[in-house]
């Protein structure tokens, strides 16, 4: 199976269902392991995949990171749930960052009960920080409207 996967330009990776191939790909410094890492990461448990997964997102190649962060976030949503080391990997990397959307899609499709007591809180911060960010637009808006009223009264 090794023998069709397309390393240099990561068209097939995305089927790439076997860790070994990817282990030997990692071992030959080849391109594209974050895609193969995403391959993974839709065909394979999260325990086979989450160690290949977290060694992606050491990779010096930023899309091909970016891509190791897309494999666990898809984990997340494939599996609701990640394994402990793709918990701490995602910490770490912490949200902003890389890391951004894999927290969210944590969040959304994990489980709130199955979360570890970091990610429980993100999930609280979030949510307030969303309900401010969302009351702040409405005030905005009726703060424009009200505007809009006096000044079409004067005229």
């Amino acid at each position: 199976m090794a023998a069709e996967w397309d390393w240099e330009r990561g068209e097939t990776l995305l089927r790439v269902n076997d860790p070994a191939d990817w282990d030997a790909a990692y071992e030959r410094d080849e391109r594209s392991l974050g895609t193969a890492a995403i391959g993974l990461a839709f065909n394979c448990t999260p325990a086979e995949a989450s160690p290949r997964i977290v060694r992606a997102m050491q990779l010096p190649d930023r899309d091909q990171r970016g891509f190791a962060f897309t494999a666990a976030g898809a984990v997340a949503r494939l599996n609701g749930e990640l394994t402990p080391e793709l918990y701490a990997a995602l910490r770490v990397e912490g949200p902003g960052g890389f890391a951004e959307n894999a927290i969210r899609d944590t969040l959304t499709f994990v489980p709130f009960r199955k979360l570890p007591p970091w990610f429980k809180w993100q999930m609280v911060r979030t949510t307030v920080r969303d309900k401010l960010e969302y009351w702040w637009m409405r005030s905005e808006d009726a703060v424009g409207d009200a505007w809009r009223t006096l000044r079409g009264r004067r005229s």
